[in-house]
């Protein structure tokens, strides 16, 4: 069974082998309270999911350590096992989703895991793995649903409230719930005045479905660029868990978690992977029923593909109003170009990129478009140019 002594023991225990994150004040990220955020991005692995498997690992028999043990991730479990098992001496097989990001495949086997890649998402993977489990004798750790992988999380609620003593919330990203479920034991039993809310992907809302309906659900399909809590079904100690101790869970969109990503680069100079940003999403499109309070934000993660986070930015951009396309319908004639470069210069925008269509879609034969990306200050700054362009005599097409 879970307990407070097993969280306080596994405190103990991974002194040598995980690190105390920071909590730091992020003032900019919510103007309704004060936001705090606990970076376990900047953990060992880059992930929490160190904690969890590290005190899991710890307390396998000699004769479990003989036989080795075996996972399943998409990426940040993987990784937390791997560093685990290479402590402890002993032999790690991870069965990652074979579209899992290929940093995370080399960082896992960097740690000295064997990894076998298995077609299909994280389920598929971890079906794979019970089987070799079976069929090799090897000790299954499970990356959610399990006392010891649970305590190890609870230690970041431990981390936290021993750091900041008047904290009102704590808002925590939710995949299969182990992390949640460490965290809200803790703060509940300690301080139970404290709220503890769940944030999930929209594409992924399988803890968020499973709570509201009072029961396990499975969903059929996930899709998130939050690959890391991209998970169909909540594990039952999980639920269980949450069910009793999570005060409310939501879920954010892609956008949302997109311009969360992109605010704490340049709000933090800080790299958080989409699971690891969807705290800071739901606390940015105020989905946190608070205001004036202390909130704590759990970073869960950074190791975002680099490839991933290219397209976030310039998704992240876009939402925020960072950047804006136009198309404007011109007269093929010269100096409107000129005109519109003149509007666009004096109201501060950068222009980025400039494309020239001649009539081929417009009715009017001496038509032609003009489509522009700029680099904006936000959404007040583009309507502002939009309004300029319009009064000049310039149609805008949508």
């Amino acid at each position: 069974m879970l307990t407070l002594d097993k969280v306080y023991h596994a405190a103990f225990v991974l002194k040598d082998v995980v690190r105390e994150t920071s909590l730091i004040p992020s003032p900019k990220i919510s103007k309704k309270n004060n936001v705090f955020l606990k970076t376990e991005n900047l953990q060992v692995t880059g992930s929490f999911k160190v904690r969890g498997a590290g005190y899991m690992i710890s307390q396998l028999t000699d004769e479990e350590k003989a036989r080795g043990v075996i996972a399943c991730s998409a990426g940040n479990h993987a990784q937390g096992v791997a560093l685990a098992s290479q402590k402890y001496g002993i032999k790690s097989i991870i069965c990652l989703p074979d579209g899992a990001p290929i940093s995370k495949v080399e960082a896992t086997k960097s740690y000295g895991a064997e990894v076998v890649m298995v077609k299909g998402v994280y389920d598929d993977a971890y079906k794979h793995a019970l089987k070799l489990r079976d069929e090799m004798g090897y000790t299954f750790v499970h990356p959610f649903d399990d006392d010891n992988v649970i305590a190890g999380q609870g230690t970041i609620g431990l981390e936290i409230l021993n750091e900041m003593k008047n904290i009102d919330a704590v808002v925590v990203p939710i995949g299969g719930g182990g992390l949640i479920s460490g965290i809200a034991y803790v703060v509940k039993h300690l301080n139970p005045n404290v709220k503890v809310y769940g944030v999930q992907a929209a594409g992924a809302p399988s803890m968020f479905n499973s709570v509201k309906d009072g029961k396990i659900e499975r969903l059929k399909s996930v899709s998130t660029i939050a690959d890391g809590i991209a998970v169909k079904e909540p594990g039952a100690n999980t639920f269980e868990l949450c069910s009793k101790y999570v005060d409310e869970i939501f879920t954010v969109t892609e956008d949302e978690i997109s311009s969360a990503i992109l605010a704490l680069i340049e709000q933090h100079k800080m790299i958080a992977e989409g699971a690891g940003a969807v705290s800071v999403a739901a606390v940015m499109a105020d989905k946190i029923p608070m205001e004036g309070k202390n909130v704590v934000c759990v970073i869960s993660g950074g190791n975002i593909d680099v490839t991933i986070l290219s397209r976030v930015i310039e998704r992240g951009l876009l939402n925020s109003g960072r950047t804006c396309n136009l198309c404007i319908e011109l007269m093929d004639k010269p100096g409107q170009l000129q005109t519109v470069s003149t509007i666009i210069a004096a109201l501060g925008a950068n222009v980025i990129s400039v494309h020239h269509e001649r009539a081929s879609e417009t009715a009017d034969i001496n038509g032609c478009f003009l489509r522009l990306v700029l680099e904006t200050r936000n959404y007040e700054h583009i309507e502002k140019i939009r309004g300029a362009l319009v009064e000049e005599g310039f149609r805008l097409v949508d």
